[in-house]
């Protein structure tokens, strides 16, 4: 998707994101939310530090941004974007939460490397595959020593999100990838160790078996799935 596509959605993103994942029971908030939370317990349990720079990258309007603070209050917060309009929604928002700069696409982006954490929710099946790979050694050069890359992207294996793909109209190009194969275009980008987790099992009906999830996240059929890379 173009910047000036992702500019057409940004003033309702929100409410027709909220219309597209009512088939869950939760909101827009409640994932934004989750994911940062799942992170922040992953980088916990691998005894690494709290991020002191954190990248958002393809922050859109912001979702991520707040929560992103609330994990790490210390943090120096970086929202990247193509789409202007997404950004100005995002800076409306969120005023002083994050650092939201606009850039245009591929492999060079306006920042100083150095980051502890870069963090990307399902920004990815909106890009070329052939451009994935030189899309994440970008981010690796990002990173500081140690950094992890942490990427969010729905699961092809599970109905519910391909339902909610195939009927979001921001998802028109969107095309779906494997696990597996996410995991192996980060290793081609010089990542040493990527693992793979899947998580969104249970839908809001169901949030009180959500705590089996944490024994759960080697079965490929949850909603979504994410990799941690390790710089």
């Amino acid at each position: 998707m173009k910047a000036s596509e992702f500019d057409k959605f940004a003033e309702e993103y929100l409410a027709t994101h909220k219309g597209n994942i009512a088939i869950t029971g939760e909101d827009p908030e409640y994932f934004a939310r989750y994911k940062i939370e799942t992170v922040a317990a992953r980088l916990k349990a691998l005894g690494l530090p709290a991020p002191k720079r954190v990248l958002d990258f393809g922050c859109g309007i912001g979702n991520s941004a707040p929560h992103l603070r609330a994990a790490f209050p210390d943090a120096g917060i970086v929202g990247l974007d193509v789409s202007e309009k997404s950004l100005a929604v995002a800076r409306q928002r969120f005023p002083g939460v994050a650092d939201f700069r606009r850039y245009e696409g591929g492999a060079d982006m306006p920042l100083e490397p150095g980051f502890d954490l870069a963090f990307s929710a399902c920004v990815f099946h909106h890009i070329e595959a052939a451009e994935h790979v030189a899309l994440f050694a970008a981010l690796k050069a990002q990173l500081a020593p140690g950094g992890v890359l942490a990427v969010f992207e729905h699961n092809p294996l599970n109905p519910v999100s391909r339902y909610i793909v195939a009927t979001c109209p921001f998802d028109e190009d969107a095309v779906l990838i494997r696990a597996g194969e996410f995991a192996r275009r980060q290793r081609r980008a010089g990542f040493g160790r990527v693992d793979v987790a899947y998580t969104g099992f249970f839908p809001g009906p169901l949030k009180a078996l959500r705590p089996l999830e944490r024994a759960m996240t080697w079965l490929p059929l949850g909603a979504q799935y994410y990799t941690l890379a390790r710089a």
